[in-house]
């Protein structure tokens, strides 16, 4: 069993500086790795980064990140991610990282994502320039996410996990506005998640919105936005998958 620690939206300052670190410190203890879904600054500051830095360099367990839209804020997201990699993290953008829990091979995809809704009420790429590339920065997401975790299955690894920070499921944004849905998430990144398949996905973002969700192919979607989970982290448990059945996730994620 693979224990797999999350939290989304932790929005740190200098002023919260310090404040996740003690729960930070227990993590080998209780996980095998870290996934820390987007919106890690206020503001994405680099100072902000730097606290993001402090509170999770030399936690004893893998890290792995994506960028949420609040860290794209002050247009420094490539110096954010060069912070929180010095300190240890693997970041992604379309990309995928391999980690070790106990003998197996535990392989996260990560992309922030974008918004666009969900079936029967989404963006499509039409009209105005502005609304294509809204459209298209969407599906470049998801392709990302798709193509990464593509990857991981080729690499054999026992474990696919996909991390975003936008929701690629509406069940996870229930008590949310709805009339903020299509900023909230989109269907292209559970589109992605199906096709390639995966074991967990991994969100931020919606801190009105709930825990559990699942796509239409049957991956089970959690909602780790710290407003949501309402501690530091939660703790997700997942067995390690059988290899026959390589290109689906066949695992089922608990607690």
């Amino acid at each position: 069993m693979i224990r797999i620690a999350a939290v989304g939206d932790i929005h740190m300052s200098p002023d919260t500086r310090g404040s996740l670190r003690p729960a930070f410190d227990t993590l080998p203890e209780c996980a095998d790795l870290l996934l820390l879904a987007g919106d890690l600054t206020r503001h994405g500051t680099v100072e902000e980064a730097r606290v993001v830095a402090d509170e999770i360099r030399g936690l004893g367990v893998p890290v792995v990140a994506v960028l949420g839209n609040h860290d794209h804020h002050d247009d420094r997201q490539d110096e954010v991610t060069a912070v929180l990699r010095d300190a240890g993290a693997h970041v992604l953008e379309g990309e995928s990282a391999v980690v070790r829990a106990g003998d197996a091979r535990v392989g996260v995809a990560g992309t922030k994502g974008f918004g666009g809704g969900f079936v029967g009420a989404s963006a499509g790429e039409f009209g105005e320039p502005v609304m294509k590339e809204f459209v298209r920065l969407s599906r470049r997401c998801a392709d990302g996410l798709r193509a990464s975790l593509e990857k991981l299955d080729q690499e054999g690894c026992d474990v696919r996990i996909a991390l975003t920070h936008y929701s690629p499921v509406p069940e996870t944004l229930a008590g949310e506005p709805l009339e903020i849905y299509p900023f909230l998430g989109s269907y292209l990144l559970a589109e992605a998640i199906d096709t390639a398949g995966a074991d967990l996905a991994v969100h931020g973002h919606a801190h009105a919105g709930s825990e559990h969700g699942m796509t239409t192919g049957g991956v089970k979607v959690r909602n780790v936005a710290q407003p949501v989970i309402g501690r530091a982290f939660h703790v997700y448990h997942l067995p390690v998958r059988d290899r026959v059945g390589a290109g689906t996730g066949t695992g089922a994620a608990t607690a």
